[in-house]
């Protein structure tokens, strides 16, 4: 299921249909002023670091469950 089609079925009918699309468009023209302010090479470093910083947390991840596996394998 998309992550988009659940968020609306949540909020239908308790937030108006006008103020969700006042919403959209207002982040739309958000990220748009963002991307007129700031250069290329900033979206650029964004996306790197957010790489950086997922496989720092599969690393923690897979050290966590090396250890589990090793306390099961002395059990």
């Amino acid at each position: 299921m998309n992550e988009n089609t659940t968020r609306r079925s949540h909020f239908e009918g308790k937030i108006p249909e006008e103020v969700r699309q006042h919403a959209r468009a207002a982040r739309e023209e958000m990220r748009a002023s963002f991307k007129a302010f700031l250069p290329p090479e900033f979206f650029e470093h964004r996306q790197k670091a957010r790489k950086e910083m997922l496989l720092a947390w599969r690393s923690m991840i897979d050290a966590a469950l090396d250890r589990m596996e090793k306390k099961e394998e002395k059990i």
